[in-house]
């Protein structure tokens, strides 16, 4: 186990940082709690979506990525970047961020790459070896001096890890203590500012396996009870792989993984209002498949599968109303399997948000009884219905789509990401109410309806 944590964190040395997009819309606050609100059954054997079942906006902030100083956005793959339509940006990410003080030109030159890409950024300032002096001469510079704007702070990265990776003493009381000292000297500096945190290493569906101190107390739960009075975004990092040893995951194992997320938010959210009384937004700083540099592999975080389990984890995250993503990482450093970009060329997952931004702005019900297909739905501003189907098998499928309460007059628009085609548009497709369609194997369809 120390082994893993050791490796655990030294990934996390290697994390990214957030760029700034002063433009981007402000989150849309405290996300409520699911409500008991009748949906229509599905119809069984088909994919099913009710367009008139608006489930409100979705959050700009949900297409994010990590970036630090030790990434480097190749000259060549400066349009794929600008084009992949990242709207947030962490920086700098990892343990990065806490084995390193914050130099004004690393933050000068994050801030114009945020905004480049017209990405909100958030900082994190470093805890491990800082202090809130340090802590709260950041946000001078940043905000005073510099007058950035950045909203968004987190203190830290992984404190669930400092005892057991550089074998100290720490547990959540001492780690509330400090952070709370932290963001009352950051705060004074500028009063608007909002926090992200805790950042554990890991947050799961059951209390058994998410952190725990040495004394048995939970990460998650005791730091809100301490600061969640202050913490505006409650945030944690997620890496289902591999699950207990080095070897990478499986195609199954990670065609089933996705699945996790139905009961990892809800279980955040009900802890959220059982420690602090109100709602708060949830964000997911750091996430990928594997939290090793596995490369090469079916199920890697550069292979084509990791892809399409990412469209889909990311469907889900966006289905259980999550305000802020940050997918690890945007460029990778040699060797390593975790960006979206390598050295010379965008992997797989790049085309994952170049699909999602043919995706719509706000969420509609709908619906799938087949494990293997998911399906998501969304309203765009020019009134179009976008439709999404993710087909985790690795064989073709047909389903019938059904939608009610929409009307199509003209031809759908398909775009496909699959082994052969990079999120292109294919045409048109006539579509009938009930229509069988095929999916390919190991994709993603994306159809914008009229």
């Amino acid at each position: 186990m120390a082994l893993f944590l050791l490796a655990w964190v030294l990934l996390g040395c290697a994390r990214a940082q957030p760029a700034p997009a002063l433009e981007t819309p402000t989150p849309s606050g405290p996300t409520p709690l699911p409500t008991l609100t009748a949906v229509p059954t599905p119809v069984p054997g088909t994919l099913f979506v009710d367009a008139a079942q608006s489930l409100g906006p979705i959050s700009p902030l949900v297409y994010g990525t990590n970036y630090g100083p030790w990434m480097v956005v190749p000259v060549d793959l400066q349009e794929e970047v600008q084009a992949a339509g990242l709207t947030y940006l962490r920086f700098p990410g990892g343990a990065y961020g806490d084995e390193n003080p914050l130099q004004t030109y690393h933050i000068d030159q994050f801030i114009a790459l945020a905004r480049q890409l017209g990405a909100e950024p958030s900082i994190s300032v470093r805890l491990r070896t800082g202090t809130p002096e340090e802590a709260a001469e950041a946000v001078r510079y940043v905000n005073v001096e510099k007058e950035y704007g950045v909203r968004y702070w987190s203190i830290g990265n992984e404190p669930t890890l400092y005892a057991s990776a550089y074998d100290m003493e720490y547990d959540t009381e001492r780690y509330n203590a400090e952070w709370r000292a932290f963001a009352e000297a950051m705060r004074e500096v500028d009063p608007e500012i909002r926090f992200i945190g805790p950042d554990t290493h890991q947050f799961t569906a059951t209390a058994e396996s998410s952190p725990q101190d040495a004394a048995g107390r939970d990460w998650m739960r005791e730091f809100l009870l301490a600061n969640g009075d202050m913490i505006d975004v409650v945030s944690f990092h997620r890496y289902p792989f591999p699950a207990g040893g080095d070897d990478p995951p499986t195609i199954e194992e990670l065609r089933a993984n996705s699945r996790e997320w139905e009961a990892v938010i809800p279980r955040l959210r009900e802890m959220i209002r059982e420690t602090t009384g109100r709602d708060l937004p949830i964000a997911v700083t750091e996430i990928n498949s594997n939290w090793t540099h596995a490369v090469g592999g079916e199920a890697t975080p550069d292979s084509h599968y990791n892809a399409i389990w990412w469209a889909d984890v990311l469907g889900r995250l966006i289905r259980q109303r999550v305000e802020m993503v940050a997918h690890f990482a945007l460029q990778a450093p040699r060797g390593s399997g975790w960006g979206m970009l390598s050295r010379y060329e965008v992997r797989p997952l790049y085309y994952v948000y170049r699909m999602y931004q043919q995706f719509g702005t706000d969420l509609v019900y709908a619906s799938s009884d087949d494990p293997d297909l998911s399906i998501y739905a969304a309203r765009r501003e020019d009134g179009a219905l976008t439709v999404m189907v993710v087909n985790l098998a690795p064989e073709e499928k047909t389903k019938p789509l059904r939608i009610g309460n929409f009307a199509m007059t003209e031809p759908a628009e398909l775009w496909l990401f699959d082994e052969e085609h990079p999120a292109e548009q294919m045409g048109t497709q006539s579509i009938t109410n009930g229509d069988t369609l095929t999916f390919p194997p190991q994709s993603v369809s994306l159809y914008v309806l009229k």
